[in-house]
């Protein structure tokens, strides 16, 4: 991990995962699921968290925003997308709503908070498996 990107993860206000992150906490996560049980599934999580409000909810696009009541504002988008037949990857971008041009890694904190939830509801694949 280069300096650089280590002082750019908590210098910003603004996190998203992607297949080939440098933070190895922020790369997609791959669920062996349908797309729709994935959506339902995330939506049921954040809908009973007194923390998340569900702002809306695209089944076509497979996406999902929400707003972060508690504490510092953020917003998220959650997207869905079944890459293969009950293998689907869910990303997050997550920007926080801050006076100041940075959220000292806030924005990460969220993705991983929310990656552990989603992982003890649905089932993750595996790297060996990908």
């Amino acid at each position: 991990m280069e300096f650089r990107n280590m002082i750019s993860k908590y210098l910003n206000n603004h996190a998203e995962t992607q297949d080939n992150h440098w933070d190895s906490t922020l790369r997609t996560h791959y669920y062996k699921t349908t797309k729709e049980k994935a959506m339902r599934a995330i939506e049921g999580i954040l809908g009973r968290s007194e923390t998340y409000e569900l702002h809306s909810i695209s089944e076509e696009h497979g996406e999902i925003s929400v707003k972060v009541k508690k504490r510092r504002q953020a917003f998220i988008i959650v997207t869905i997308i079944m890459v293969r037949p009950f293998q689907t990857a869910v990303d997050f971008s997550v920007t926080t709503e801050t006076a100041l041009p940075f959220d000292f890694g806030y924005s990460t904190k969220i993705i991983q908070r929310l990656y552990k939830e989603i992982n003890h509801v649905l089932p993750l694949i595996t790297k060996q498996a990908r």
